[in-house]
């Protein structure tokens, strides 16, 4: 008995879906691959460059003039009543010959300025400005001081009494513009802290230290950074238009031609996010004003020198780990999640255990670099899943974000038939 049209029309529909489930599992299989195989890529440059950074800086340096020039510390602060005490106190017992302090006061309403008044601390200046944001109290900063080494520092950021005189000492060398320190988590005693100390050492000062290497450091965190009061002013200042000022103020330094460095012994402590609502804000930031930041300076990619190892090192390489793999991540979960339950999963575990052993190997290695103990190193599995999971749906939020808000922009500039200002820099 023939079979029916519907029938007919069944198998055909049963065949193709099959045909495209395969065509996805080849593919998702495929992506999984590249992506173990970057991510393996991505851990063994950074320990390379990591211990070709470590031989550099530890080495016995003789002959290099010890750096004891006046430095001004700027703080810009907004609502810091519960920090700017034990800031400002740190500031003030640093070991350093010549120092003074500028907290700038940017229209706060919780006290802030009069806490750092009431300290009447030597040494210590307060200026009170109308809310403008946090470049334009950086600015102010600038502007007001008197040294021509100048260092940044969060209102919620703790030093050491070593840590200005170890930061600055970089600036012997007359190539150098600006100098990161290495930022240390102070709240870590809970969950979510202790995967952030994790992210710290592991990622971001893994990374400064392949960037130092490599000549094209993205980012002086505002935690803690120290400038040439010079190239400050030469670049135009501390840039307001990104979410994420310090990147764009980095890269605008590297395309003016300066060094840019990591120093690991200027530690500074800091305080991180305590609740997945203000993890969730921060990171945001983050990762838009560093895409806003990457955009801008897109045509670092075709210059020469300081600017183009930007633009060909540092750019690619944000690109693919911090958006692309990103992007590409939850759909490779879900296959994992998929094949795991449905198809053989030896291989799949396999791989899986692997590649959290060499992790779990590289953040033991990121921690006695950093002088830390290995103690945080049990949480590692359950950052991967989930914590690292929080941090790709932020990659996501933050790109479909720029797609929707560059389209909109688009329509109203082609309204107003000014879209040339899109392709500006």
């Amino acid at each position: 008995m023939p079979a029916s049209a519907g029938s007919r029309l069944s198998g055909v529909a049963l065949r193709w879906a099959q045909v495209g489930a395969a065509g996805v599992s080849d593919a998702m299989t495929v992506l999984l691959a590249v992506a173990l195989v970057l991510g393996v890529a991505r851990l063994l440059v950074q320990v390379v460059c990591a211990q070709r950074h470590v031989r550099r800086v530890r080495r016995p340096v003789r002959g290099r003039r010890q750096v004891t020039e006046p430095v001004s510390v700027i703080v810009p602060a907004y609502n810091e009543a519960a920090n700017i005490a034990a800031t400002v106190r740190s500031l003030v017992a640093s070991a350093y010959p010549a120092l003074e302090v500028i907290v700038v006061d940017d229209g706060s309403t919780d006290g802030t300025a009069d806490i750092v008044e009431r300290l009447r601390l030597r040494g210590v200046r307060v200026i009170r400005q109308a809310n403008a944001g946090k470049p334009a109290a950086l600015n102010t900063g600038v502007r007001a001081a008197r040294a021509d080494l100048l260092v940044l520092v969060d209102g919620d950021t703790v030093f050491q009494p070593d840590t200005v005189y170890r930061l600055v000492q970089g600036f012997a060398d007359p190539t150098v513009g600006a100098i990161s320190g290495n930022t240390k988590v102070a709240n870590r005693r809970r969950l979510l802290g202790r995967w952030q100390h994790l992210e710290y050492v592991i990622g971001f000062n893994l990374d400064r230290r392949m960037y130092d290497v490599l000549e094209c450091m993205p980012t002086i965190p505002g935690a803690i950074g120290a400038f040439r009061r010079q190239v400050l002013l030469a670049v135009g200042g501390v840039p307001a238009d990104t979410l994420a000022e310090d990147t764009d103020l980095t890269m605008k330094v590297l395309r003016s031609g300066w060094r840019v460095v990591y120093e690991e012994a200027a530690i500074a402590w800091t305080e991180v996010p305590s609740t997945l609502r203000q993890l969730w804000r921060q990171r945001y930031r983050w990762c838009y004003g560093t895409m806003q930041a990457m955009w801008k300076h897109r045509r670092a990619l075709r210059e020469p020198g300081a600017g183009g190892r930007l633009g060909r090192r540092c750019l690619p390489y944000l690109t693919v780990f911090q958006i692309v793999l990103p992007l590409a991540a939850p759909a490779v979960d879900v296959y994992a999640l998929y094949a795991l339950l449905f198809l053989p999963w030896s291989t799949l575990v396999l791989a899986w255990v692997g590649l959290l052993l060499l992790q779990a190997l590289t953040a033991a290695y990121a921690l006695r670099l950093d002088g830390e103990r290995l103690g945080p190193l049990w949480s590692l599995p359950f950052q991967q899943v989930v914590y690292r999971q929080v941090m790709y749906l932020v990659v996501v939020q933050s790109v479909v974000t720029a797609l929707i808000g560059n389209r909109l922009r688009w329509q109203r500039m082609s309204r107003t038939g000014d879209a040339a200002a899109l392709l500006r820099v």
